[in-house]
């Protein structure tokens, strides 16, 4: 742990112009989790054009403050209408919304909040210890190994596709050939171009990130506009009682580790994490019988996780340039359009930027617990703006940022074309973030493949000629069979329990 770094990160932070920020992505981020339907790739994607013209550090800042924010804001709509943010508040709906029909809305998200605070500041602990180090082993790799590892990333996404991993191929392979649009680095061929000037240089990937998250997921978002949600509870008393932090307490000390491990993983997240925390809890508590009826430790638990992996997914992201979420994708393209190039390199180019988003996940996550317990009936307000208001508005902010990116009309027939793609993607049941993961690292993917491949002299053994790539294939496999293997087990098991009830 550098403690110097850590001392100069805070002197960073505590900026007037960096606290602002920590308050206005804190607040922005829990109003976008608690809106059903948005997320915060969708907030940070319309954002992007906001930080052109920012100090790095202070970009960064922001959009980690408005992706945290929104594993503290994406809770409230879970409890209060049944109605999860997004896919990291799922869990929340099991016990949450049956507290708050219980007349116990106040204990449960006031131990969501305390769940958060908690998981947040071991994540950050263990990002601090973990950070430097992951960083000096990611200097070992070279282009053999960055292949690799991007190709296990991809597979990891593609994987976690439950269900749907021929779709998740698919998907991945969209997003790798719009990553060959433009001028080959190499041989300097313009390939799928069709002769217009304005994509030599390939693509804007943020124009197509807008358009995914942000546009694609308003037009889908209309088709379901009229349908009615569930009764908001009403919210009394916001805080626990003795009882509840003694049934709650360990599961949240043993979600966050958790947590923060499935968030360093590629594509995880924290819906993964959340799930994944809930189902521990159930197995190893003395009163599973009252898990999804109300019980207070299965609502503590997966809250903890997903903001615990909201923190651990920065770690593959800074160390090794690689996002270990969809919304820490679209940081990426940001942070590379802003001129920084996440990875190793960067703890030696430039670690105070590092030690400053780590103490500010330290200042941002006080922040946002006071103002989820002191200022939740502000925000749940807002669950009573219509729509059709609110809608329109991140429409019109989505066209002007894609606009102001390269003043070009060519962008907006882009980002028309990949809202219209967002929403079918929506609508079959396609995933997104291999697309959106292939379309980023897909480019550099390609440049170390042929690196490697010159390197080794036409011969492909230079894939296995390292303990590091050997791992990284041997995992590579892994990811890609284990969900076949326990979708056999799986059925297997249903067709035996079919027979014996037969």
């Amino acid at each position: 742990m550098d403690i110097q770094g850590i001392l100069e990160g805070f002197a960073t932070v505590l900026r007037p112009e960096n606290i602002l920020f920590v308050v206005f992505g804190g607040f922005l981020g829990t109003i976008v989790g608690m809106l059903p339907g948005l997320g915060p790739a969708t907030a940070i994607a319309v954002l992007i054009p906001v930080t052109f013209g920012m100090d790095p550090t202070s970009a960064l800042i922001l959009m980690a403050t408005i992706y945290y924010g929104a594993m503290y804001g994406g809770s409230l709509s879970s409890i209060l209408i049944n109605t999860p943010g997004d896919g990291s508040a799922v869990a929340a709906t099991f016990d949450g919304y049956q507290m708050a029909k219980a007349g116990r809305a106040g204990p449960a998200i006031a131990i969501t909040a305390i769940g958060s605070l908690i998981g947040g500041f071991v994540a950050v602990i263990g990002f601090m210890f973990l950070a430097k180090p992951l960083s000096n082993f990611a200097l070992q790799f070279g282009p053999a190994e960055y292949f690799l590892l991007m190709l296990f990333t991809l597979s990891a996404v593609v994987s976690l596709s439950i269900g749907n991993m021929t779709k998740g191929f698919i998907s991945m392979g969209i997003g790798l050939v719009l990553a060959t649009v433009g001028i080959d680095l190499q041989t300097g061929v313009h390939r799928f171009t069709f002769g217009n000037v304005h994509l030599s240089d390939g693509i804007n990937f943020l124009v197509i990130i807008i358009g995914i998250y942000a546009v694609g997921e308003i037009l889908y978002n209309y088709l379901t506009i009229d349908r009615p949600v569930g009764k908001k509870n009403k919210l009394g008393r916001v805080w626990i009682t003795k009882d509840d932090w003694k049934r709650s307490k360990w599961p949240m000390f043993r979600s966050s580790p958790l947590g923060f491990i499935v968030g360093i993983l590629p594509g995880a997240g924290g819906a993964i994490a959340s799930l994944m925390a809930y189902s521990t809890e159930k197995q190893l508590s003395k009163r599973p019988e009252e898990f999804g009826k109300g019980a207070i430790e299965g609502l503590a638990a997966p809250e903890t996780a997903n903001n615990s992996a909201a923190v651990g997914a920065f770690v593959p992201l800074l160390t090794m340039g690689i996002p270990g979420s969809g919304t820490t994708a679209v940081m990426l393209g940001a942070l590379v359009m802003l001129g920084v190039k996440p990875g190793p390199l960067l703890f030696e180019s430039d670690p105070n930027m590092v030690w400053s988003l780590i103490d500010s996940l330290f200042l941002g996550n006080i922040f946002l617990f006071l103002i989820n317990v002191l200022m939740v009936g502000v925000f749940v307000k807002i669950l009573d703006v219509p729509a059709k208001v609110l809608y329109p508005i991140i429409l019109v902010l989505a066209f002007i940022g894609a606009y102001t990116m390269n003043y070009t009309i060519l962008d907006f027939y882009i980002l028309i074309i990949f809202g219209v793609i967002g929403l079918f993607l929506k609508l079959y049941d396609f995933p997104i973030a291999p697309m959106i993961l292939a379309l980023i690292v897909g480019t550099d993917m390609e440049q170390n493949f042929r690196k490697s491949i010159v390197a080794g002299h036409g011969n492909l053994d230079i894939f296995v000629s390292s303990p590091i790539s050997i791992t990284l294939l041997i995992l590579t496999l892994l990811s890609l069979t284990y969900p076949i293997f326990m979708n056999r087990r799986r059925k297997k098991k249903t067709d035996l329990n079919e027979n014996t009830s037969l």
